[in-house]
């Protein structure tokens, strides 16, 4: 049985020698009985739970979309502060920390770089350096696994805040080693501590770990959407629908212009492995073309460890790209709370790869010019590993 990082903390006589804790989390922190982490920490240290904070999607991962805000609220189980970090700032006041002495940082992950919990926990580092606060990080499995890298490098020049550092799509590290990567590698330099699962293993998918899922968005509602997310995520900076407004969000996708046969001839010239992408109809309720029969297929992951996200999205954008250049669009800013840069840049991290896409470069020719990047990354993040492969 996996023991994550909020089980450890349970079986441990830790004290935190009386200081005041805070609690940056959302509704999917349970532990492997379900129970919240916010309920399990009132109850062992009572009063000196004083603050809770939240990520995007808010403290119940009620809100749908990106730039959709939350406010400052008191949670009804315990009655703490809720201090939103996705609303008026996504990085925490002195104000917000006042009454904090330990921050604890646990959130599910979902081994992505654009997922934005990560910089959520950066920038909480960061105000704990400047405020004098320690920062403890309760680690969660990488749902996604702990082995597989891949995809492009994000350039200096597209950092926002569904990209901060230098990462790939898919980083193959869990919560707590991220979080000692960038306290370290970006000379964050924060009072940082993990607190280590027990029993993890890097090759790892989530349905491996026997833990309950609970999601911790709106539309990451399996560990199956957590699979294909590193490459589904592009669809947000397009006119292609990415499944939301169905049960199936990541998994669908697809629009009223598409053409299955097209389609799946213009897929031939890339190898997908792991992978089967079956034709169907969908109507949206809510989002793109919502209440709109859209043409499009479900991604069906057949091989989990030979599936390659990024490629199988970034070949099936290319595929769009150039079958329906009258339909085909991006979307216009504002993204993330950049308001000037196009958002699938943001997304991929580059300007690079898309304008390869557009030029008919094989998404395999792509990967061979990351390959020295990616190689160099794998050796990096070998150095913050917490679990042995």
């Amino acid at each position: 049985m996996i023991a994550v990082g909020l089980d450890v903390l349970e079986s441990q006589p830790r004290s935190f020698s009386g200081k005041r804790l805070g609690l940056l989390t959302n509704q999917a922190s349970v532990n492997s009985h379900l129970i919240h982490n916010r309920i399990l920490l009132q109850r062992r240290f009572g009063e000196r739970l004083t603050t809770l904070f939240s990520p995007q999607h808010g403290f119940y991962s009620e809100k749908q979309d990106n730039m959709i805000e939350s406010g400052h609220s008191t949670d009804m189980f315990t009655g703490l502060p809720i201090y939103s970090l996705y609303g008026e700032l996504r990085k925490p006041s002195r104000e917000m920390l006042e009454n904090v002495d330990v921050l604890l940082i646990d959130l599910m992950d979902v081994g992505t770089r654009v997922y934005t919990f990560l910089y959520t926990m950066a920038y909480c580092l960061e105000a704990a350096r400047e405020y004098g606060k320690q920062v403890v990080v309760l680690d969660r499995p990488n749902p996604v696994g702990g082995v597989a890298v891949e995809g492009n490098l994000l350039k200096e020049e597209w950092r926002s805040f569904v990209g901060l550092y230098s990462l790939p799509m898919r980083h193959g590290l869990t919560f707590g080693e991220l979080a000692l990567l960038i306290n370290n590698e970006y000379k964050i330099g924060a009072d940082l501590e993990v607190i280590p699962m027990q029993g993890w293993r890097r090759e790892m998918l989530f349905r491996e770990t026997g833990l309950p899922w609970v999601f911790p968005s709106p539309n990451m509602p399996t560990p199956e959407t957590a699979l294909v997310y590193p490459g589904q995520v592009i669809w947000e900076g397009t006119n292609i629908s990415e499944g939301r407004g169905t049960t199936l969000p990541f998994e669908l996708f697809g629009s009223p212009f598409l053409d299955h046969t097209e389609v799946m001839s213009f897929l031939e010239k890339t190898e997908l492995p792991g992978c089967y992408l079956r034709p169907l109809l969908f109507q949206p309720t809510s989002g793109k073309w919502a209440e709109m029969v859209c043409t499009g297929f479900q991604l069906h992951v057949t091989d989990p460890h030979a599936y390659l996200p990024y490629r199988t999205s970034l070949a099936l954008l290319q595929a769009l790209l150039h079958l329906y250049p009258q339909h085909f669009v991006y979307k216009d800013p504002p993204y993330e709370y950049e308001y000037s840069k196009l958002p699938m840049d943001l997304i991929l991290g580059s300007r690079e790869v898309r304008e390869q896409l557009e030029q008919g470069m094989a998404v395999e020719s792509m990967e061979e010019r990351w390959h020295q990047e990616l190689q160099e990354f794998d050796q990096l993040r070998r150095e913050y590993f917490l679990y042995a492969q």
